[in-house]
């Protein structure tokens, strides 16, 4: 959703179609609900995961991630409710510039969350299987 809405509101600013303006404004008022949903199912995933050491730097890198971007999508959605108040025909290249940076971490994070299934395989049967079998790391 984050990234949908940044492409709406760069189509937007550059196409001048106010309505992208609003779909942008609310993928990522929704994107701001739901990545608190993901966080807390994100965090009882983590508990109930089987974590060996090599896995441990990623996942807390993971996990501080997750709580930032809650954060830094909540700050972002509020600037972007004012401007939609104030300007409601236009997005400031400024707001344009943070949306990207937060493109890049959104694409961090699930980098991350990749590695952690594909690489490491958390909640991976045969991962989990050897694990009780002391077979695995």
């Amino acid at each position: 959703m984050v990234l949908f809405s940044f492409v709406c509101d760069v189509l937007g600013y550059f196409t001048h179609n106010t309505r992208l303006f609003e779909v942008g404004f609310w993928n990522i008022f929704v994107a701001a609900i739901a990545i608190f949903v993901a966080i807390i199912f994100g965090q009882f995933e983590a508990g109930l995961a089987q974590v060996y050491p090599a896995v441990q730097p990623t996942l807390n890198f993971h996990t501080v991630m997750g709580w930032s971007l809650g954060a830094i999508v909540a700050i972002v959605t509020a600037w972007r409710f004012v401007i939609r108040n104030r300007h409601p025909h236009k997005v400031p290249p400024a707001y344009l510039g943070t949306a990207t940076f937060l493109v890049c971490l959104v694409l961090l994070q699930v980098y991350l969350g990749s590695k952690l299934f594909w690489v490491y395989g958390l909640h991976v049967e045969p991962v989990v299987e050897a694990m009780k079998q002391r077979i695995s790391p």
